[in-house]
C-alpha cells in the first residue's frame, strides 16, 4: 500500500500516527475532516512507513498501530527547508578555485624567479608563531591586529601577521653556524584583523627578500633592484609605479632637535605613518596624546613634507647621516638603471617599530590603491629578541594589491588549463591499454588528459580539445589497436595519422 494511502487509512481509522517524534492523538468522531489530517502528515514529509507494536492508549487494529516515518524532524516554526551552511569563506579570506590558483602560481613563479636571479635562497616558517614574537616590541599597531589565542597546552600563540620576525627568529636559531651575508626569501600566508579596503584583506600572501649582515646601503639597492625587475617582468613601468624612499634618521634628527626622548620614537613613527589615512588635526591629536609638544608637532609635520635633497640638507645639514645614505642609495640606483623609479619623500616612515635607517614604499601612480610593497633597514631587530645588533634589511610584497594593479592596467595574462594530449578509448574493452598509453606519455613529460568517463561522444571530446587547448587527440580503436597502432590527430593542422605507441612517445 502506498505511504500516503496508509497515512490516510490510519488517520481515518483513528490510529496513532507518529511523525518524527510528533504524536497525533486518536481521532474522535467529531474530528476535523481526514484530508486536513492527511495534509498535516504530508506537511512533515512522509517518506516511508512501518508497523510497530501498538502504543498505550491507541485503538488497536489486529494488535498493531501504524507509524509513518519521515526523513528528519521538523522543528516547530520551521519551513521544512534543508539547513545549509554559508559557502563563503570567512570574511577577509579567499578561496582559490583552479583559474585563480593558476594565476597565483604564475605570480609566485615570478617572485621565485626574480629571487633566484638575484642569488637568494628560499626559506619558510610556521604560520603559527609565539605571540611574544610580536608583542615584545611595544608601540606597534600590528599587536592589536593579531589573530591570537591560547592553545590547548596553555601557550599564547598567533597566526603570523608578517614574516620578518619569523626570519629573525630563524637567524638567531641558526646562530654562528651560518656565514654572512645571508640572502633569503620567503613566500608565506599572513593574517591581520584589520579594516578591509581594495587590495587589503585579513589574509594575504607575502613575498619577502632579506639581506642579513651587510651594513651599507648597497643591500637596500640590491633589494630595490629586485623589486624593479619584478615589475618590469610583469609589464609595469616607472610611469605606472614609483618607489618612495626616505630614512628613519630624518625623523629621528627632528625629534632630537626638539628634545623628544628616544623612547617616544616608535610611537611617533606609528602615528605619522597614517598621514595619508588621517586628517591633519587627527595626526596632531595623536601626537599630542603621546606627549609631543605643539612646537615639535609643527616641526615634524613640516619636515615630513620635504621631497628634495636640497631642502633636506637645509634642515639637517650636509653632513647628516640620513642625507649621506640617501645620496649614496640614489647614486647606486643610477648604476643599476632604475633611478627613474625612485622618489625622495620624507613622509615615508613605515609603521613597524624595528626600522632603523632606509625605508621605502612602492605605490601605484594615479591610483587609490594602497602601498604595493614596503621595507627598509632593521639593524636592531635581532637584539630585540636577545641576539646582537646585526645589520639587516628587507621588504614585504603582498599578492593582493599587485593583482588589482595588473587588472587595472589590463596586464594580467589569461591562464587557461592546457594539456598536450587527450587520450580516449573508443571501446570499453580498450580502457586498460588507453590507461597504459596515457601513463607512458606522462612519464615522457607530456600533460595528458585521459577520458575516464564512459559513453562520451566525439562531439564532447572535440569540445574538450578546444577547451583544454590540446595539441593532439589520441584515439584507441579496436581495428587500429589490433595492428598495434593508435590514431593521432594533430589538432593544429587537423591531420590524422596512425602510429605505434613507441612512435607516439618518440615524437613527444
Amino acid at each position: 500500500m502506498a505511504c500516503a494511502s496508509v497515512a490516510r487509512h490510519a488517520l481515518e481509522s483513528g490510529l496513532v500516527v507518529a511523525v518524527s517524534r510528533i504524536q497525533l492523538k486518536p481521532l474522535a468522531a467529531s474530528a476535523s475532516p481526514s484530508c486536513l489530517k492527511l495534509l498535516t502528515v504530508r506537511r512533515h514529509g512522509i517518506r516511508a512507513m512501518s508497523e510497530t507494536p501498538a502504543m498505550s492508549g491507541s485503538p488497536p487494529i489486529s494488535g498493531r498501530s501504524v507509524v509513518v516515518k519521515e526523513k528528519e524532524a521538523i522543528p516547530k516554526g520551521s519551513t521544512g527547508a534543508k539547513e545549509t551552511i554559508s559557502t563563503d569563506p570567512p570574511r577577509g579570506t579567499r578561496d582559490f578555485p583552479p583559474e585563480d590558483m593558476r594565476m597565483r602560481t604564475w605570480l609566485f613563479d615570478n617572485f621565485r624567479e626574480v629571487s633566484r636571479l638575484c642569488a637568494f635562497e628560499e626559506v619558510d616558517f610556521p604560520v603559527l608563531e609565539s605571540e611574544e614574537l610580536y608583542t615584545r616590541k611595544a608601540g606597534e599597531e600590528i599587536v592589536g591586529q593579531l589573530y591570537n589565542f591560547e592553545d590547548k597546552g596553555g601557550r599564547k600563540v598567533t597566526l603570523r601577521p608578517e614574516l620578518t620576525p619569523s626570519l629573525a627568529r630563524l637567524v638567531l636559531q641558526k646562530g654562528r653556524a651560518q656565514s654572512y651575508p645571508l640572502k633569503w626569501f620567503a613566500i608565506g600566508q599572513c593574517w591581520r584583523y584589520e579594516r578591509m579596503t581594495r587590495g587589503r584583506r585579513r589574509e594575504h600572501y607575502q613575498w619577502n627578500m632579506d639581506i642579513i649582515g651587510v651594513p651599507g646601503v648597497e643591500a637596500e639597492a640590491e633589494l630595490l633592484s629586485a623589486i624593479v625587475m619584478f615589475f618590469t617582468r610583469l609589464g609595469i613601468t616607472s610611469k605606472d609605479v614609483g618607489i618612495k624612499v626616505s630614512n628613519r634618521k630624518v625623523l629621528q634628527a627632528v625629534l632630537e632637535k626638539y628634545g623628544i626622548q628616544p623612547d617616544s620614537f616608535a610611537a611617533v613613527c606609528v602615528i605619522v605613518d597614517k598621514l595619508e589615512k588621517l586628517k591633519r588635526e587627527e595626526i596632531v591629536s595623536e601626537l599630542d596624546k603621546v606627549g609631543v609638544p605643539a612646537e615639535a608637532i609643527e616641526g615634524i609635520l613640516q619636515a615630513l613634507t620635504l621631497q628634495s635633497f636640497d631642502d633636506l640638507e637645509a634642515l639637517l645639514g650636509a653632513d647628516s647621516g640620513a642625507v649621506t645614505e640617501l645620496k649614496q642609495l640614489f647614486a647606486l640606483a643610477e648604476g643599476y638603471g632604475f633611478q627613474d623609479w625612485l622618489h625622495f619623500d620624507a613622509s615615508v616612515v613605515r609603521g613597524l617599530a624595528y626600522y632603523t635607517g632606509t625605508v621605502f614604499e612602492g605605490f601605484a601612480k594615479n591610483s587609490q590603491l594602497r602601498a604595493i610593497c614596503g621595507g627598509g633597514r632593521y639593524d636592531r631587530l635581532l637584539s630585540t629578541y636577545g641576539g646582537e645588533d646585526t645589520p639587516a634589511c628587507g621588504f614585504g610584497f603582498g599578492d593582493a594589491v599587485i593583482v588589482e594593479l595588473l587588472k587595472d592596467k589590463k596586464l594580467l595574462p589569461q591562464f587557461p588549463h592546457m594539456v598536450d594530449d587527450i587520450v580516449i578509448a573508443l571501446d570499453d574493452s580498450l580502457k586498460v591499454p588507453a590507461a597504459g598509453v596515457a601513463a607512458r606519455l606522462r612519464n615522457a613529460g607530456r600533460v595528458v588528459e585521459l577520458v575516464i568517463e564512459k559513453g562520451r561522444k566525439m562531439k564532447w571530446v572535440f569540445k574538450q580539445c578546444d577547451a583544454l587547448k590540446a595539441k593532439r587527440l589520441i584515439l584507441l580503436g579496436t581495428t587500429e589497436w589490433e595492428q598495434g597502432k593508435v590514431s593521432v590527430k594533430d589538432l593544429s593542422v587537423r591531420e590524422q595519422t596512425l602510429k605505434t605507441v613507441d612512435e607516439l612517445i618518440a615524437v613527444s
